[in-house]
């Protein structure tokens, strides 16, 4: 058994974490810290962990000292560039960190910097793997820090590297995709309150203004060996969870995207490729992916739809995979 930390256990993606973690037979959860929920009981903070045996009674503050004495490993869910910090002093430590902000994906710091503002601690952005299972499990099986990608990348990249690596070569990628309002944060504002996103569907950051613009496009990149521009339009509908992405990538010569997939995910446990268009319903709650592709022949284009979890595949579900990975046990343990 290792012993594991949560930290930001107060949001919904700590909470996420916690429900996978109770149920996880190799990793124990010696310590759960927050800053707005410190002092309070875990099961008030997260009523669906009532009952739920093995974990601590409260959310505590974060102390860096008590966490490398108790702890082997921890998973920070934190907002970005708070998160960066205490990742450092963690490190610095000997514990092992799966980071699932933004602050280690992206490997170019002027480009992190222009997204995200000034970077708190680049010296750490060299080591950090980034957490893309099917696509980076080599590199994260040594890693000692992990940088858990985003929901709309994850979505995105499990969606079209297959067909990179097998010799598309599109000039643009247009990625549309809606999520629901927990992948906002915890953290009411103005634009997800009940009365805002209830019956209505909103885009926002439109035309390359939404940060995970670059990382999209740095894992077409590292891993898809092609260097094609993202349009990339998020939307935030009424539903509490999941995210529904749909990729339209140039393949003039109508290559079989559908028989691709097929191939480059057969062996995966997480990435199935279905005969129908997925929904967010079939993958809630869950660490799976769905793709389906389609293509239309007056177009010259192929469609790639992809359901997942945000807070599953998109975030908690995908660290626990990764974790997984960092201490030599199966990918599918505790999902």
């Amino acid at each position: 058994m290792a012993a594991v930390a949560v930290i930001g256990g107060g949001g919904y993606t700590g909470g996420e974490l916690l429900r996978y973690l109770v149920r996880h037979p190799q990793f124990t959860v010696a310590a759960v810290c927050g800053s707005s929920t410190a002092g309070e009981s875990l099961d008030e903070v997260h009523p669906f962990l009532r009952g739920a045996k093995g974990l601590p009674k409260c959310i505590t503050t974060f102390d860096a000292a008590e966490i490398a004495k108790q702890c082997e490993l921890a998973f920070c869910a934190l907002p970005h560039a708070a998160s960066a910090p205490i990742v450092a002093n963690l490190i610095a430590r000997g514990v092992k960190v799966v980071d699932l902000s933004a602050d280690f994906r992206l490997k170019d710091i002027e480009i992190y910097e222009k997204w995200y503002g000034a970077h708190p601690n680049k010296e750490l952005v060299p080591q950090a793997v980034y957490g893309l299972c099917e696509f980076n499990r080599v590199r994260i099986k040594n890693a000692s820090l992990v940088a858990n990608p985003g929901c709309y990348p994850t979505a995105a990249q499990l969606s079209f590297l297959p067909l990179l690596q097998a010799g598309l070569r599109p000039k643009c990628i247009i990625v549309d995709a809606k999520s629901g309002v927990s992948g906002a944060g915890k953290k009411a504002s103005s634009t997800t309150h009940f009365v805002e996103v209830g019956e209505s569907m909103r885009p926002y950051k439109i035309a390359r203004h939404h940060r995970h613009t670059p990382e999209i496009e740095q894992g077409a990149v590292e891993f898809g060996k092609v260097s094609p521009s993202v349009l990339f339009t998020p939307h935030l509908v009424p539903m509490s969870r999941g995210i529904l992405s749909t990729c339209y990538i140039e393949n003039p010569l109508a290559v079989d995207c559908q028989k691709l997939l097929v191939s480059a995910y057969k062996d995966e446990a997480f990435v199935h490729v279905v005969d129908q268009p997925p929904t967010t319903e079939s993958v809630r709650y869950s660490n799976h992916a769905h793709l389906f592709s389609k293509h239309d022949d007056i177009t010259g284009y192929t469609v790639v739809v992809a359901a997942i979890d945000n807070l599953g595949k998109g975030a908690a579900g995908q660290a626990i995979q990764s974790a997984n990975l960092m201490f030599g046990i199966s990918e599918q343990c505790g999902l």
